[in-house]
């Protein structure tokens, strides 16, 4: 399976301020583009923080000090790589409670960033999508089975798993590796197994009552 990953998610082009950018002007470009963060770069593009909403409206209300983008930042910077799967990015948000990651590259300069707004197309995939993936990659090419022996259900990213598996030992790996594809909100375990079916026949006496 192949998760997006940030490089995927991200905006490429980022709204960046320097150290030296006042107040009104950081707010301008929040307004401009609708955001409600911006990071804060060296002269080599490097984040060096990030200056929010809440930090202006801090300094606002403070009314004391320089009213700068270097005074008012946040720092050190919390920041993510173009490779890193989604759902890692999504982790690190969650872990330091922010909002917004900027998006460095090798050299650790501004590439991108990347938004809670932009994770949610993680659940935006298709539906259709979401069970050509487990068919094809949970289903046939990691758990070797047979399509034809399970049904895969997608409604709104909530996942049906009915059919027969051979063994009930695999679904809780069925159920985990379907967990994990990018789109899926919750998943559902309908299944039934083979070895269980086999197991009552062999417990049943040939008169048809069951062996104790």
């Amino acid at each position: 399976m192949r998760h997006r990953s940030v490089a995927d998610l991200m905006t490429p082009t980022a709204v960046a301020v320097q150290p030296g950018t006042p107040f009104k002007e950081i707010a301008r470009l929040l307004d401009e583009y609708g955001i409600t963060a911006v990071p804060v770069v060296d002269e080599e593009n490097r984040p060096v923080g990030v200056v929010s909403e809440a930090d202006l409206l801090r300094r606002h209300t403070a009314k004391d000090g320089p009213s700068t983008a270097e005074a008012m930042m946040s720092s050190p910077v919390i920041v993510a790589r173009p490779s890193w799967a989604a759902v890692e990015a999504a982790r690190l948000m969650e872990r330091h409670r922010v909002k917004r990651l900027p998006v460095v590259d090798a050299e650790g300069r501004l590439i991108g960033v990347l938004s809670r707004s932009d994770l949610l197309q993680l659940f935006l995939r298709r539906d259709r999508a979401i069970q050509e993936e487990i068919l094809e990659d949970v289903v046939t090419r990691i758990l070797k089975l047979s399509p034809a022996s399970l049904h895969i259900d997608v409604a709104e990213g909530r996942v049906t798993l009915t059919g027969t598996l051979p063994r009930r030992s695999l679904a809780p790996i069925f159920v985990r590796l379907c967990e994990d594809v990018d789109g899926v909100v919750e998943v559902v375990d309908r299944l039934a197994y083979d070895d269980e079916s086999e197991a009552e026949a062999d417990a049943s006496a040939p008169d048809g009552t069951v062996q104790r």
